[in-house]
């Protein structure tokens, strides 16, 4: 039957970026679209662009609008679901916008939002890990960094839906002044915009690395996967900056562990998807030295091998469950 609504959309809003994939009902992927997010349009503008990447790849999956069951969307900062708003998405420069609302008008679909990074856990947790262990913790490591928990086999987003934000926990009272206000948050230690931010004040102050070379003196084109070229081809300097970004993360799952004792934590975002071999050895060698106990005791601590694609996942596992 033609029209059957068997099919579901998870889309995936970020501040540069919107990608949006139709699954069937067993979370195979059938196509993507992408379009930039342009946020600079303002947030009626922003809407505007979803619409059509969501009517991108249902037409490119030859598919129509009424076969679509839901769509699940993931949006950065701090998100209410039951009231469908983006309350604050600083890189998007929103405050309180009706986003379900104005997609459900556009698009006559039941529409089901979430934070970004929750979504991206809950992805990991029923795709690649089959829905099995009943505690999670993802920490997402790209721009910024994100966290997302699994409770007993379900999202939890806390009392006033901001439960996740791993990246805000203060590491060093006295570090770096972090975009939220705060001095010292972990995001200021790992995040792709610390570790570059690093490397270009090195740079400043007279550092050598093979980056300049690759990319020029002020590094404009800098991506996750230039820092593993040059530890590749031997840059020390980059190297040593990739290893302290990994301890922190190393700390900051330790201390999650101590908090949460989850089964599982997973590590993913773009930080982690180019520099995984770098990495993950670092982390979970600090994060053994610095849980209680010192040792993990069956806790497992793994990087997700979604990439990318964990975002409109989750968004499409959201939009399964929220129909059943």
């Amino acid at each position: 039957m033609a029209d059957s609504k068997d099919h579901f959309i998870g889309v995936d809003l970020g501040g540069t970026k919107i990608l949006a994939g139709v699954f069937d009902n067993s979370l195979e992927l059938i196509g993507t679209a992408k379009v930039s997010t342009k946020p600079e349009r303002g947030a009626t503008a922003v809407i505007e662009r979803i619409d059509r990447c969501v009517r991108d790849v249902v037409d490119e999956c030859d598919l129509s609008l009424k076969q679509i069951k839901g769509i699940g969307i993931g949006a950065p900062g701090a998100v209410d679901p039951e009231s469908g708003k983006v309350l604050r998405a600083v890189n998007l420069g929103w405050e309180d916008v009706p986003l379900v609302k104005e997609l459900q008008k556009k698009l006559d679909l039941p529409v089901f939002l979430s934070n970004d990074c929750s979504i991206c856990t809950l992805g990991v947790y029923e795709r690649e890990l089959k829905s099995k262990p009943r505690t999670l913790a993802g920490i997402f490591i790209g721009t910024g960094i994100g966290g997302g928990l699994i409770v007993n086999g379900s999202l939890f987003d806390g009392f006033n839906h901001m439960a996740g934000e791993i990246g805000h926990m203060v590491i060093d009272v006295n570090g770096p002044k972090c975009s939220c206000g705060n001095k010292g948050c972990f995001e200021t230690f790992a995040s792709r915009s610390a570790i570059f931010r690093k490397i270009q004040a090195a740079i400043k102050d007279g550092q050598k690395t093979l980056l300049t070379e690759m990319l020029g003196d002020d590094l404009k084109d800098l991506r996750s996967g230039d820092l593993r070229k040059a530890i590749k081809r031997g840059d020390k300097f980059v190297e040593k900056i990739v290893e302290e970004a990994a301890d922190y993360t190393g700390i900051a799952v330790a201390n999650l562990i101590n908090i949460l004792n989850p089964e599982v934590v997973v590590l993913g975002g773009g930080i982690i998807e180019a520099l995984e071999n770098e990495m993950m050895p670092i982390i979970i060698k600090r994060a053994k030295e610095s849980v209680l106990l010192g040792k993990l005791m069956g806790i497992e601590i793994l990087a997700s091998k979604l990439g990318d694609n964990a975002g409109i996942t989750g968004g499409a596992v959201l939009a399964r469950r929220e129909t059943k």
